[in-house]
């Protein structure tokens, strides 16, 4: 099959996709499209939003409609490791043998990840990038394709252990979720007080998913798009040559090449399911501001003058 009609077929089982979410999932398109288009480039993504939002719910239906296996991890201040990883038991003859944790699984809800300590946090990290687990010197593969999708709580900072900056890195979005609109919320409040239970059919296959992304990373990029991505990267340094007086005023640190690397992913799979064979700026400019926010550090005038992340990088354009 060419590229060119597979593309075609994508588009077609992506709108199906899209509705098969909506008969459980109401409004939140454009949350729903940043989940895909990270799940489609082969990245992870963190999900800001408050408790009530359905992020567990929006996350366990994108997965039975992709027909990928779903865990749920609830992280707490006394998660260990191998709670999460797995652990080695003797068995009855008395040899060791090892027991699989949650994170064996094609997607992996790490909820409240920043309730729990800094090591727990950074037994994530080899699986995020890697796509492995080391376990008492073994080395596990995970099955693919493999996705996380963490969320945070924005209001309650008691008790919690910010994500260093590394392990934020390693997510391609980071997902504002916001309140629902007045009809959503009666749609909402209408579709979960009946008895009623929408059934959500499976799309996918793994191995479609699969060659799917392999897909996305095939279709051709022109340079002048590659450029204008790294160099917008590049304005959010503040000790570079082509910083903005915003981000010399408001940013302590900027973006790193894997900003870069995740624009052009996920303009490239934005460009797809709008029905293009090649992204262009504006694919990149529409992903820009997920890729970029929580790869950029302000400083203290930034935070005592109410600047935000979006409002530095909307300038960068």
């Amino acid at each position: 099959m060419s590229d060119v009609v597979a593309i075609e077929q994508f588009v077609k089982q992506y709108k199906d996709l899209k509705t098969e979410i909506a008969k459980v999932i109401i409004g939140q398109d454009t949350v729903v499209n940043q989940i895909l288009i990270s799940i489609f480039s082969g990245g992870h993504s963190l999900l800001i939003g408050v408790p009530g939002l359905a992020k567990t719910l929006m996350v366990n239906t994108i997965a039975q409609a992709l027909g990928l296996d779903f865990k749920r991890i609830q992280f707490t201040p006394d998660l260990m490791p191998s709670d999460i990883l797995g652990s080695e038991i003797l068995d009855e003859d008395r040899h060791f043998k090892f027991i699989k944790g949650p994170i064996f699984s094609n997607i992996i809800l790490a909820d409240e990840i920043n309730r729990t300590p800094p090591k727990t946090q950074a037994a994530l990290l080899e699986a995020m990038q890697e796509r492995a687990v080391t376990v008492a010197g073994h080395h596990y593969k995970l099955s693919l394709p493999y996705f996380v999708l963490a969320t945070q709580n924005p209001i309650e900072q008691e008790g919690t252990y910010p994500l260093p900056e590394a392990q934020l890195d390693r997510f391609m979005f980071a997902i504002n979720l916001d309140y629902p609109s007045f009809n959503e919320e009666v749609e909402v409040v209408k579709a979960t007080t009946s008895d009623s239970q929408a059934k959500v059919n499976s799309l996918f296959s793994a191995q479609q998913i699969i060659d799917f992304q392999h897909l996305i990373r095939r279709i051709p990029v022109a340079d002048n798009v590659i450029e204008y991505a790294v160099a917008m990267v590049g304005k959010t340094r503040p000790n570079g040559d082509t910083a903005t007086d915003l981000v010399k005023t408001y940013i302590d640190w900027g973006a790193g090449p894997r900003a870069s690397q995740n624009l052009i992913l996920a303009a490239k799979t934005h460009a797809v399911i709008n029905g293009k064979f090649s992204p262009d700026i504006e694919n990149v400019q529409a992903v820009a501001n997920s890729i970029l926010r929580h790869r950029i550090i302000k400083n203290y005038k930034a935070e005592a003058e109410g600047i935000s992340e979006s409002q530095i990088i909307k300038s960068l354009f």
